[in-house]
């Protein structure tokens, strides 16, 4: 009774900077405030879990272990002559188990720890009659300056960046993409309305996602004019390059398609795969190139060169990209261990090359 079985898949990468949880996605809130955050975290998970996007939300927070509070009547302290360090070191005195002198020998050393007597740590109620030495020199019981209340705290107080931190972990629903979960989670914050106290952040595969998405349209636009470049100086054309890449679009085209034919998401590793598609698909149509414009020089006409760019290049480019294919192939059936995160890599390169083989030899 009260242990809850969770399955998870095993996977050989870790993603989680070392922190356990029960499923895929990490998302932490974090803030100086106690209060609000054992109150908030709650509230945020109760509303992640009713989200249609996401499944398996849960949180790290446990609000079970029993607990004192302590609430200082200050005004009344200070007309005794009280303060309020004078409180914190009286109970760290009794209860802190505080180092006070070493003794030394010529074999070891011995600490001598003040504590109160264990027959007055068994009992709350003693704690009401802790005794402080107010201003006029009188013993005063602590029930007279401050009220204490039995409450519940968390069993342990996790920290990220030195910050007390809560963490809910959450799967996303078949067929919805991590971009839409996030989303989602960003719309649930402004429903909740968090203090500004309270920052979010994801963390583990999410955080890797955000942080691959963060500029991810000016890589690639580098990426492809580096590319148009090289290819300018080697052709000595502002033209032939861009028929080389012509077929790119389709490569990507091929690859979403099929992530999404299998709903698979557009993952991190997923990205991966189409960026592993750039390479193999100008490399075909190079060989394609390459051959046209030699026949061109040879004084065929442009439609001529072109098919017979494309019938004597078949074997060719078919072989280059069948071994793609099948290499990849194993990774795209998920087969073994911690398949599912290599998985939508093999499925987006298949894809890619299918639909591009069909478009750059035919259309």
């Amino acid at each position: 009774p009260g242990i809850t079985a969770v399955f998870q898949q095993v996977q050989n990468i870790n993603l989680n900077a070392g922190r356990s949880s029960r499923a895929q996605y990490l998302y932490s809130l974090q803030g100086p405030d106690l209060g609000a955050l054992f109150n908030y975290a709650p509230l945020m998970q109760q509303r992640l879990a009713q989200l249609p996007q996401l499944r398996d939300a849960n949180i790290d927070l446990q609000l079970r272990n029993p607990q004192l509070s302590i609430d200082i009547d200050r005004e009344r302290a200070a007309s005794l002559g009280i303060s309020s360090d004078q409180i914190r070191q009286a109970l760290g005195n009794a209860f802190g188990s505080r180092q006070i002198a070493t003794i030394f020998t010529p074999s070891t050393d011995y600490q001598v720890i003040m504590e109160a007597d264990r027959a007055y740590q068994q009992d709350p109620a003693v704690l009401s009659r802790l005794m402080l030495k107010a201003a006029n020199g009188q013993n005063v019981p602590l029930e007279t300056v401050a009220t204490i209340k039995p409450s519940v705290g968390p069993l342990a107080v996790n920290r990220i960046s030195q910050q007390p931190a809560v963490t809910i972990s959450f799967n996303t629903a078949p067929g919805v993409s991590l971009g839409d979960a996030v989303n989602a989670i960003r719309a649930a914050e402004r429903e909740i309305n968090l203090p500004a106290s309270i920052v979010t952040s994801f963390a583990g595969s999410a955080q890797l996602f955000q942080d691959a998405l963060k500029g991810q349209g000016l890589l690639i636009f580098a990426a492809i004019l580096v590319i148009y470049i090289i290819l300018g100086i080697l052709y000595e054309s502002f033209i032939h390059p861009i028929t080389i890449l012509s077929g790119l679009p389709s490569a990507g085209l091929g690859a979403l398609l099929a992530l999404q034919y299998f709903q698979m998401d557009l993952s991190v590793i997923a990205i991966i795969g189409i960026l592993m598609l750039v390479g193999i698909v100008k490399k075909n149509a190079i060989m394609m190139v390459d051959f046209a414009i030699e026949r061109r020089k040879m004084g065929d006409d442009a439609l001529t060169a072109i098919r017979d760019a494309a019938l004597v290049r078949f074997r060719p480019i078919m072989m280059t990209s069948f071994a793609a294919i099948f290499g990849v192939l194993p990774i795209a059936l998920g087969a073994g261990a911690g398949a599912e995160l290599r998985q939508p890599l093999g499925i987006a390169v298949v894809g890619g090359l299918v639909v591009s083989q069909l478009l750059t030899l035919y259309i």
